[in-house]
């Protein structure tokens, strides 16, 4: 298995590619760099010749060799890249799919009004919910991810294969998992199993924590400060047409500013 890692050139995306390129070291799996080729602004307008743009996509492929050749050396990976003159998501999806990728890699945007009203490409791809995306923020720097911050609704029942993929890197990484759940009725709490996430986070040390609040996300942020987290995993769930547009994804909001990485698995 590997994990692909989207870049666009940015000091966002090369702090994610570095925390990628050490998350792979860590994991002893190959990492992908990946760019969406884009033409610029200027270049489109002016109606560049077929020769061109081949031009413009050698020189991106000529960075992201570059790019490969750095991390190569520095970390000791196996390290491959590819470009290609598409959307981001259409070709991330079907990349994930033939190299069997673990997780995609994606920078995490500053906080900000434009990200909460539009969002950004690592919301965009957590709304697609295909496959794990990890997002990063500019300003994280990968550790040994011994605290992780599972943040679910204990009273819904998650898939075990879902689990699974959380167990796979925390028994990797030797990491405790902290479950954390957030309800209005804490009563509701008193009848509820844990059944399901012991067994699918078996061999896992587990810790359970809830809150009784009525703003899940301001809990979610403290708790992230008082655990001292280094990592928050959400699983969001799949939403019809009509429910889509009435609900406003935790996930999707907690992927516009964080300041730790941020994993979303979504629930098959």
């Amino acid at each position: 298995m590997s994990i692909l890692v989207a870049t666009n050139f940015s000091k966002l995306s090369d702090n994610a590619v570095l925390y990628a390129a050490s998350l792979a070291k860590h994991l002893n799996t190959k990492l992908i760099l990946f760019n969406a080729f884009r033409l610029p602004i200027h270049a489109s307008n002016a109606r560049v010749s077929a020769t061109n743009v081949e031009v413009l996509m050698d020189k991106n492929r000529e960075k992201l060799k570059e790019t490969a050749q750095d991390l190569i050396q520095k970390f000791g990976i196996d390290v491959t890249y590819k470009t290609s003159f598409t959307s981001l998501d259409q070709e991330v999806d079907h990349l994930m799919k033939v190299h069997d990728c673990r997780f995609l890699v994606i920078g995490m945007s500053p906080k900000s009004i434009e990200q909460n009203l539009l969002g950004n490409p690592a919301t965009a791809l957590i709304s697609m919910k295909r496959f794990p995306v990890l997002a990063i923020p500019i300003h994280a720097k990968f550790t040994a991810l011994k605290k992780i911050l599972f943040a679910c609704d204990l009273l819904e029942d998650i898939p075990l294969k879902t689990l699974a993929k959380l167990r796979q890197i925390a028994v990797q990484l030797k990491s405790e998992v902290t479950v954390f759940y957030v309800e209005q009725e804490l009563d509701q709490l008193r009848n509820v199993s844990n059944d399901s996430i012991d067994k699918g986070l078996k061999d896992v040390t587990l810790f359970y924590k809830n809150v009784k609040s009525n703003s899940v996300i301001d809990v979610l942020e403290k708790e992230i400060t008082k655990s001292k987290a280094e990592l928050l995993v959400m699983m969001p769930k799949k939403y019809g047409f009509w429910e889509s547009i009435m609900h406003k994804s935790k996930t999707r909001v907690m992927a516009s500013g964080l300041n730790i990485p941020l994993l979303s698995i979504p629930i098959e």
